[in-house]
């Protein structure tokens, strides 16, 4: 019950719980019941829509986590061996990171360590933060503009931010178009585009420069973001260096101002009082090693 309260508020839905979990919408809810009548606490309230966790519920899911934690570090821990390093990591993510540097080093680290496991979550950079802050996870790679306390970091990627259109766009192929021709234009956005979160650079930036567009299409993922911008919903906002072969063949168009519109490093996370395992310190090293070997040029190199 624990664990299905856990994935509930991390779905922040029934539903989408249920599919995580793959259960029914019944099989959840019940269990969700159970655990509410054990405690005799409210959890989670549902008004019209509007999903809301209730103190006990916090408090319940801080506990579930920590319980959740300490299993997780005493399975890997009874997974190691002596003769080589094994065990299990797991690292939250933000949506497609696109460097060859990152592509190669899951290559290299699977070689030299093929016993350690990997369990991979694709998550949007706030709730990553929020999560290491939490002890879950081994590590985290996210926007941050902001390091919270507690929070070792390094940088892994400094990604500069600029304006596009896709081919479907009114503007895609115009070499005349200046700042002030996109006051009125749509947005398309991501869903951290918000003040206070990963990406509010974005939102000061259109602010400041008095864009009266409205933001038409959003998504947590990069890859939706870029479909959208294609289909020609609006112009966004993506990384320059993600994008360099999409320009190449005529998918997206660059838009002023030359100089981009702001940059926001990805940083691997860690959270600095937790017991590690050997799996999750060889990792932490390794990472850190592997990229102080390449250039920040290098390593914004986009995956073949």
């Amino acid at each position: 019950m624990l664990r299905t309260f856990l994935v509930i508020v991390q779905e922040r839905s029934i539903s989408g719980a249920a599919g995580k979990l793959h259960l029914t919408q019944s099989a959840v809810s019940q269990a969700l019941k159970r655990l509410e009548e054990q405690l005799d606490r409210r959890l989670i309230e549902r008004h019209n829509k509007v999903f809301t966790i209730t103190k006990a519920g916090e408090e319940v899911c801080r506990a579930a986590e920590g319980i959740y934690g300490s299993v997780a570090q005493l399975l890997a821990h009874v997974s190691e061996t002596e003769e080589e390093a094994s065990g299990r990591i797991h690292l939250l993510a933000a949506s497609r990171i696109n460097s060859q540097v990152y592509d190669n080093f899951w290559a290299a680290f699977h070689r030299d360590y093929p016993r350690i496991e990997v369990q991979m979550d694709v998550r949007p950079s706030s709730e990553i933060v929020t999560l290491i802050q939490q002890r879950v996870g081994t590590a985290g790679i996210a926007l941050c503009r902001q390091m919270p306390k507690r929070l070792e970091h390094k940088v892994f990627l400094h990604q500069r931010y600029a304006l596009f259109c896709g081919r479907n766009h009114a503007l895609f192929g115009r070499k005349d178009v200046h700042i002030e021709d996109l006051m009125g234009e749509n947005f398309v956005s991501f869903a951290s585009d918000a003040l206070g979160d990963s990406l509010s650079p974005l939102t000061i930036f259109r602010d400041q420069r008095g864009f009266s567009g409205r933001v038409v299409a959003t998504s947590k993922q990069y890859d939706e973001v870029k479909r959208l911008l294609i289909a020609g919903f609006g112009i966004g906002c993506l990384p320059e260096h993600s994008v360099r072969r999409d320009l190449a063949e005529g998918r997206l168009w660059r838009l002023p101002p030359g100089e981009g519109v702001c940059s926001v490093d990805l940083h691997l996370l860690w959270h600095r009082d937790v017991q590690r395992t050997q799996a999750e310190s060889v990792f932490l090293k390794y990472f850190r090693d592997y990229i102080d070997a390449f250039t920040m040029a290098q390593r914004l190199e986009p995956a073949e």
